[in-house]
C-alpha cells in the first residue's frame, strides 16, 4: 500500500517557539506601518488564518493585495533571520530517527501540512537538519486556506498528481486542528502530545494513535505503518 506521510511542523518535528511573533510584529510593521497590539492563537491553524485575524484586529481591511504584502514581510523577515533558529529552537526528540525509518520503506512519500509558508517551512527544517526526507513540492502550505483542512487536500491532490498513484494518507501533528484536518478527509490521524494540547484532548479530538512524542521510532512506524 502506498503511504503519505503528512507532518506538521511546529512542536510536531521542531520547537521554535517564540520567533513566529516577532516575525509577525516586524512584518507588521513593514507591511502596515502598525506596531503588534493583538496577537492571534498559532497552534493548529495555517498562516491566511492567522493573517486575516490580524489584519482585522488592527482595523485593516484584509484585502488579497495586504495578505500577500505581510506575507512576502514575513518571507522576508524569516529569510533574514533564519540563521537563528538553531540557537532559538530545537528539533523534539525522535524526529530525525522518524523521518529517516520511514523513508527506508518502500512506497512511503514523505510531505507535509503545515500552517507556515512554504519558504519558511523549508527554513525551520533545514535549520535542524529534518529537510532531508521531505518532499517540499507536495506539501500542504499555510497561504492556501485558513481551514488546515484544504491544505490536507491539496497535500493529496498534489502527490497523487506527482507520483500518479493512489495514498493512503497520515497525518502528524500535535494540535486537534490536526487531527480534524485529516479525519475531514478520511486519512488517519496520528496525535503527538508534545505540544500545547494533552494526550487526552487528542484523543477527544479523534485521533486513531496518540504518541507522548517521536523518541520511540518502532512506535512512529507501528502508529503509521499499522494504521496505513
Amino acid at each position: 500500500m502506498n503511504t503519505l506521510v503528512l507532518w506538521d511542523i511546529d512542536l510536531t518535528l521542531i520547537d521554535a517557539r517564540g520567533l513566529g511573533h516577532e516575525w509577525y510584529r516586524t512584518a507588521l510593521r513593514a507591511a502596515a506601518g502598525l506596531d503588534l497590539v493583538h496577537t492571534p492563537s498559532f497552534p493548529g491553524r495555517t498562516e491566511r488564518a492567522i493573517t486575516l485575524e490580524l489584519l482585522a484586529a488592527h482595523d485593516l481591511e484584509p484585502t488579497e493585495e495586504l495578505v500577500t504584502r505581510l506575507h512576502a514581510e514575513l518571507i522576508d523577515v524569516a529569510t533574514r533571520e533564519r540563521e537563528l533558529l538553531p540557537s532559538r529552537g530545537h528539533a523534539l526528540p525522535g524526529a530525525s530517527a522518524a523521518l529517516a525509518a520511514l523513508a527506508a520503506r518502500e512506497n512511503v512519500v514523505q510531505s507535509l501540512v503545515t500552517g507556515n509558508l512554504v519558504e519558511i517551512a523549508r527554513f525551520k527544517l533545514a535549520a535542524f537538519g529534518l529537510d532531508e526526507h521531505v518532499d517540499f513540492e507536495i506539501g500542504g502550505y499555510g497561504s492556501v486556506s485558513e481551514h488546515r483542512p484544504e491544505l490536507v487536500l491539496e497535500a493529496v491532490r498534489l502527490a497523487s498528481a506527482k507520483h500518479t498513484r493512489d495514498f493512503r494518507s497520515v497525518v502528524i501533528g500535535d494540535t486537534p486542528h490536526d487531527v480534524d484536518a485529516a479525519l475531514h478527509h478520511g486519512a488517519v490521524a496520528i496525535g503527538v502530545a508534545t505540544g500545547r494540547s494533552s494526550s487526552d484532548e487528542l484523543r477527544e479530538a479523534g485521533a486513531h494513535i496518540v504518541l507522548t512524542d517521536l523518541s520511540d521510532t518502532a512506535a512512529v512506524l507501528a502508529a503509521v505503518l499499522d494504521q496505513a
